[in-house]
């Protein structure tokens, strides 16, 4: 298995590795090297608690160097790493482990055997690597079942795009919980560099550790770019050879900030299923942005379907589907059962979003398909809305949603973050947005009920949660006039 550059073992046999900066974190350079003893010493106390090939180790995935060396340690050991993000509650937590059944938990430096006897899953030719838990906003999170094989497959990908130079470093300063994190150190491994690790996203912070450590890419989400740019005051983000942008749609208006200030803000379309990356936008020149999330990567396919299951014409909505070596085995559904399949007969992966593809073969991502709007038989996508509210002078940020209603089935409501304004009430500001808007949209498109908030709630990654945002706002909400 060395061969697929996932093993720190096999990268200090390489000429010139072992001495080679591997983290740059908690004040301190780790080479291969050292990182390679560390993993070791890991893998030796995992052995003695138990833990083998096909065994499940749950963990509170940090972003530090001791959630690097475990996981690193259960490579080799061809165990399945299952990362609990460190924000959940202990209920929240209990219910993964429930799920899962692991054989060991890990928690504060200590090693608990919770399932010694239950039934691992060990796969000489392809183990599982992780099982990462979705975040399970509609209903109970499931654990995506990721393979060795898979993630070679997204590395690669990712360097088919994005390449390598021998000076980089990315930097990573969301949990390890989530794939994005994980996917960043298999890429890293396999391409023998460095990744900077920083514990919490503050955004001063990271705007200096990008000076001080020489740091060349970053993945965040919008509201993370958004946090930065305004932290930026000394064009350090300029040092940075790309930015990579995803987890949820970013505003024009987000990215020609960007732009203006000369970075490369580059937008992928990513899955948990799917390793991460599914498409993504090519390398440009810095302080210039394209429109949607890029082109599928090699080795994936992608196509667009409609509801009566026919391929969608160029432009034309429909349900994301994927094929290719980077999806996940299946959904966990118990130690002794077999695995939950999305995919149709020939190997496609249903992902439930709503996308199209222009002449050039580049995704557009229109929503999540639990947040599509059926109103009076017609569908209307939240992100093409929220793309023309963003567009308005005075509106800083915009959720749509549909709220049932008896005639229609349901309506198109939107809550309002709104920038400052002089001379006018915030319903007043409101409006006056909605009668902007209105001219550019469809009628069933225009938003009927409107709410203005201070702030959205999101979840643990960093995305509004919509969810909450409508529960929230519901009892606030305020008809347009002369809707």
């Amino acid at each position: 298995m060395d061969s697929d550059g996932l093993s720190i073992r096999a990268a200090v046999r390489e000429p010139g590795v072992a001495g080679f900066p591997a983290i740059v974190a908690e004040g301190r350079v780790i080479t291969f090297g050292d990182l390679a003893s560390l993993v070791e010493e890991r893998v030796v106390e995992l052995s003695k608690h138990g833990v083998g090939p096909g065994h499940r180790v749950t963990l509170r995935a940090t972003c530090e160097v001791a959630t690097v060396v475990t996981f690193l340690a259960l490579l080799e050991l061809g165990s399945a790493f299952v990362p609990i993000h460190p924000r959940l509650t202990d209920a929240e937590e209990q219910v993964i482990i429930d799920d899962v059944c692991p054989q060991v938990r890990l928690s504060g430096g200590a090693i608990e055997r919770l399932h010694p006897n239950q039934p691992s899953r060990a796969d000489e030719t392809d183990p599982i690597v992780a099982i990462v838990y979705t975040s399970g906003t509609t209903g109970r999170p499931k654990g995506a079942v990721l393979t060795r094989s898979a993630f070679v497959a997204s590395a690669q990908a990712s360097e088919k795009n994005l390449g390598w130079k021998s000076n980089d470093r990315w930097l990573v300063c969301m949990p390890l919980a989530h794939v994005g994190g994980l996917s960043i150190l298999t890429r890293c491994l396999a391409a023998r560099t460095t990744i900077v690790l920083e514990p919490r996203f503050d955004p001063a912070a990271i705007v200096q550790a990008i000076r001080r450590e020489s740091a060349t890419q970053i993945s965040v989400v919008p509201t993370m770019l958004d946090a930065l740019l305004q932290a930026d005051h000394d064009g350090d983000l300029r040092r940075l050879r790309f930015l990579l942008v995803g987890g949820a749609a970013a505003s024009p208006r987000l990215l020609e900030r960007a732009a203006n200030q000369g970075l490369l803000a580059i937008t992928t379309y990513g899955l948990t299923e799917a390793c991460s990356q599914v498409s993504c936008q090519p390398l440009r020149t810095p302080g210039t942005t394209e429109p949607g999330s890029g082109s599928v990567l090699q080795g994936l396919e992608l196509r667009i379907v409609k509801e009566d299951k026919l391929i969608a014409a160029t432009n034309d909505v429909g349900f994301i589907q994927v094929r290719g070596p980077n999806l996940m085995r299946g959904y966990w559904s118990g130690p002794d059962k077999p695995l939950l399949s999305s995919r149709t007969e020939d190997g496609w992966f249903i992902t439930g979003d709503l996308g199209a593809l222009d002449e050039s073969g580049r995704l557009f991502v229109y929503a999540r398909r639990t947040d599509l709007i059926v109103t009076g038989g017609e569908n209307v996508y939240p992100a093409e809305i929220e793309l023309a509210l963003e567009r308005c002078a005075g509106v800083a940020d915009a959720v749509v949603f549909g709220v049932p209603d008896d005639r229609w089935g349901q309506v198109v409501a939107v809550a309002f973050v709104l920038a400052h304004h002089e001379g006018s009430t915030d319903v007043d500001a409101a409006l006056a947005v909605l009668r902007d808007v209105s001219t550019r949209l469809a009628s069933h498109k225009q938003p009927r009920l409107f709410a203005v908030v201070s702030e959205f709630a999101r979840n643990v990654t960093g995305k509004v949660d919509r969810a909450e945002v409508c529960r929230s706002v519901h009892a606030k909400l305020l008809a347009v006039p002369n809707r």
